[in-house]
């Protein structure tokens, strides 16, 4: 928890940056750095949450080493306003290697256990070439920085597919769902403080809360119902099944947890969505009314349907489940040609979670 709560700083960092670009009207520039630095948080974090499944020591080398990537998640974080106002990533890849050169060291440590030691080794020399390579993309520019950066993201995901085929790493499936429902809870939370801080900036720039009240009840409404979505099915069921056929069919443990960094990066972006709407209800900001509603409605219509496939397959109806996400999802977007698109996208969202609760046979009492 308490490296997580590091974690929280990039996240709001991300979020707070996000919100600023497209305030500004920058919405070309947002949509290129934020997606490299949520990158590089979750991509730190998930690496680490695995890695920990199996080899949690909690001697103190292994404290020590979870420290340093703790530093590394704040060098991130202070890089990050930095590289969406001036496109400089130097702060925020010397955060990201502080981070990875860490886990070297766990996983040449984890190399010492005779059954673990081919499959380890593979991941320290990997994440070891993969730094390096974010290293000399410092010194590149215009297109040979973008093809790089591709290269670079395509590698880093590549890394545990090729060390897992010499040795399957052990993981536990109840403290992964734990961990993925402790980020989750994490992200939604930063949406609800970026709103929340929005909200109260404008009081105090005017003092009047009618012009907030659809967009703090529409908010609220989206950020609970969001919540409700990702808690509907049981996380631990899902990693349950996907450590059941890890063996033959990796890819789909894979599928889940990469999957995450669309649920994750999107839940964050609300946030900044719903600030926007503050923004542009207050008319400090330069975005377009359609600009201000595809903010947030993007984003929770790519979480909505990202969450839904996630679930796909511990659904009861799998085919419908995914059926209504995508109709609401699409709704969610039409609200963007609307003044009320932040309380128009909360009922949606709410009545797609009451459909699934309240639908023919689908009451949930509880069962313990």
């Amino acid at each position: 928890m308490f490296v997580d709560l590091t974690f929280v700083v990039g996240v709001a960092q991300a979020s707070l940056s996000l919100h600023h670009s497209l305030s500004r009207g920058d919405a070309g520039h947002a949509l290129v750095s934020y997606p490299l630095v949520f990158f590089a948080i979750w991509w730190a974090w998930m690496n680490f949450t695995w890695f920990a499944s199996a080899y949690d020591t909690d001697d103190v080398l292994y404290r020590t080493m979870t420290l340093l990537q703790t530093a590394g998640v704040l060098v991130l974080a202070a890089g990050v306003p930095r590289a969406f106002e001036r496109n400089d990533f130097t702060i925020t890849v010397a955060g990201f290697v502080i981070m990875r050169v860490a886990m070297v060291g766990q996983w040449l440590r984890a190399s010492r256990h005779p059954g673990a030691r081919a499959g380890a080794v593979r991941y320290a020399v990997g994440i070891a070439i993969c730094q390096a390579g974010w290293v000399a993309l410092l010194a590149t520019h215009g297109a040979a920085w973008v093809l790089s950066v591709v290269a670079l993201i395509i590698a880093e995901l590549s890394v545990p597919l090729w060390a897992e085929r010499a040795g399957a790493t052990s993981w536990h499936p109840g403290h992964i769902a734990d961990r993925y429902a402790g980020f989750t809870i994490i992200v939604l939370g930063e949406a609800i403080l970026a709103a929340t801080v929005g909200v109260q900036q404008a009081l105090d720039a005017s003092g009047s809360l009618s012009h907030l009240l659809t967009i703090s009840a529409g908010g609220l409404l989206t950020v609970f119902s969001m919540w409700w979505l990702y808690f509907s099915e049981p996380t631990e069921r899902a990693a349950t099944r996907a450590r059941a056929v890890f063996a033959d069919q990796q890819m789909r443990a894979f599928v889940w947890g990469y999957g995450h960094l669309v649920v994750f990066a999107s839940a964050a972006a609300v946030g900044a969505g719903i600030s926007v709407a503050v923004d542009r209800s207050m008319h400090e900001s330069q975005i377009s009314a359609l600009g201000a509603g595809l903010s947030l409605t993007v984003p929770v219509a790519i979480y909505l349907i990202s969450t839904r496939a996630l679930h796909a397959s511990s659904a009861a109806h799998p085919v419908a489940s995914l059926c209504a996400a995508g109709a609401t999802a699409v709704a969610v977007i039409a609200t963007s040609w609307t003044s009320e698109s932040v309380l128009l996208t909360g009922i949606l969202l709410t009545a797609l979670n009451a459909s699934s609760i309240f639908g023919p046979g689908r009451l949930r009492t509880g069962d313990g």
